[in-house]
């Protein structure tokens, strides 16, 4: 749904300094790209996507100083006036149609929390609108939308910024910092768990969709499927059509600082994986139970092969450490346990204990909107780019990829293809509709 502004809309947008243009084209064709600003210049944000994560989001970007959240826009009538009332939005800034905020020229960045299957379509519009972007997790529905969205960043000099905040959570830091420096030795392997007992979803049927939510413009870009009643709103995310399984939603955490900690920073090469539905008997798609494994070769020599394990279980309560979400790195003199959840340990060799003066510290999401901002401000580098965010979701791709053809793969990190496997090549990307948010060259 287009949602074209009216004149009486227009001039109070003008009133309030939100001035909005027309043309999709705009979106589209290039805008200028934003440069650097001042240490106290006010950033203007838009928020598209209006339910908890994202207006949990932009309230944390409103409570920073000097940043202004001057748009809501969702396809869904009742969650875009709830954010518009949370956020304190005039009116004329509540929205259905995301291109309405990135015509906007007073609009210096978004933040994206749609889901999964608008992630990259979306924020590969609002880099070539000149907006810097800053996407939840996981930050593409596929390999190759994530790709076009490394490059959509490269090509207009815009900050993406992949909503992995522990890569702005001091502790997580530091602890990295540590590892880079030998605390454990030569870091050759790395586990990293999600650990969970999710409820079942309830039984849905195939429906119209309800009065004031637009699904067709919720569908966006992707193949038209019905409406169905435990779908949207719901479990998405466990839908292959939309979603990309609990290892994108919210293991992606674990997988990207566990990658971070092991210092990879390509693509493996080699994928296993095996899991599925081993729990659950519900409609969802995606496993309940997944256990991933990826091989780094380096340069092909002892000591830079690198090995990665992802492990998932959806309806336990006993996991490691007494701690649902971590990871513990592997050392030539040592072992390392890191958790989100604000916890970190460490053993020597032959298991003798490690003091350290490292504070435990939660994940930071306010840490990671305000160097969002300070990159904007500043013109520097930002904790989580485009392609650490496509690097480390793609690993959840990989290992969805891997269980879902149900053998082991050769991976070519280049290419961003499989070797010899056409069928696991066919999941590497989507199907799409005649639709205008479909990325270029996908």
């Amino acid at each position: 749904m287009n949602d074209p502004l009216s004149r009486r809309e227009f001039v109070k947008a003008s009133s309030l300094g939100i001035s909005a243009g027309l043309a999709a084209a705009t979106v589209l064709g290039g805008a200028p790209t934003q440069a650097a600003r001042g240490p106290n210049d006010k950033i203007v944000v838009g928020l598209i996507g209006c339910g908890g994560r994202g207006t949990g989001d932009a309230t944390r970007f409103k409570n920073l100083p000097n940043v202004e959240v001057a748009y809501v826009c969702d396809v869904d009538d009742a969650r875009r006036m709830a954010a518009m009332k949370a956020l304190d939005v005039p009116s004329a800034g509540a929205v259905s149609d995301m291109r309405r905020v990135l015509d906007d020229k007073a609009v210096d960045a978004v933040v994206i929390a749609t889901p999964d299957h608008w992630h990259s379509p979306a924020s590969i519009l609002a880099c070539d609108a000149g907006k810097h972007v800053y996407v939840e997790k996981p930050i593409s529905h596929n390999i190759r939308e994530g790709r076009l969205l490394v490059d959509a960043s490269a090509r207009n000099k815009t900050i993406v910024q992949h909503g992995t905040q522990c890569r702005s959570t001091g502790m997580m830091i530091e602890a990295v910092k540590r590892l880079r420096e030998g605390l454990i030795g030569d870091v050759l392997a790395a586990k990293c768990w999600n650990i969970q007992r999710r409820s079942p979803l309830p039984a849905g049927e195939e429906a119209a969709p309800p009065a004031g939510f637009d699904y067709d413009s919720w569908v966006g870009p992707a193949t038209m499927i019905p409406y169905r009643t435990n779908r949207v709103h719901q479990r998405w995310t466990m839908w292959y059509h939309f979603g990309v399984g609990e290892s994108g939603n919210d293991g992606v955490h674990d997988i990207d600082y566990t990658r971070w900690g092991l210092g990879v920073d390509t693509h493996p090469t080699k994928i296993s994986a095996n899991g599925g539905k081993f729990f659950f008997n519900d409609d969802t798609e995606f496993p309940d139970t997944q256990q991933a494994t990826f091989e780094y070769p380096g340069d092909g020599q002892p000591g830079s092969q690198k090995i990665l394990i992802y492990e998932q279980r959806l309806w336990s309560t006993n996991y490691p450490y007494n701690c649902d979400s971590g990871a513990e790195f592997y050392g030539t003199k040592g072992q390392m346990f890191l958790s989100r959840r604000g916890k970190i340990s460490v053993i020597g060799e032959r298991n003798a204990p490690v003091k350290l003066d490292i504070k435990p510290e939660p994940q930071d999401d306010v840490a990671h909107a305000r160097n969002f901002c300070d990159c904007i401000r500043n013109g520097t580098k930002n904790n989580a780019d485009a392609l650490t965010g496509h690097l480390s979701t793609s690993l959840a791709h990989l290992a969805n990829i891997a269980t879902r053809v149900g053998r082991s793969l050769t991976f070519d990190p280049a290419k961003e293809q499989f070797v010899g496997d056409d069928q696991a090549n066919a999941l590497i990307r989507r199907e799409y509709r005649d639709h205008w948010g479909v990325p270029k060259g996908a």
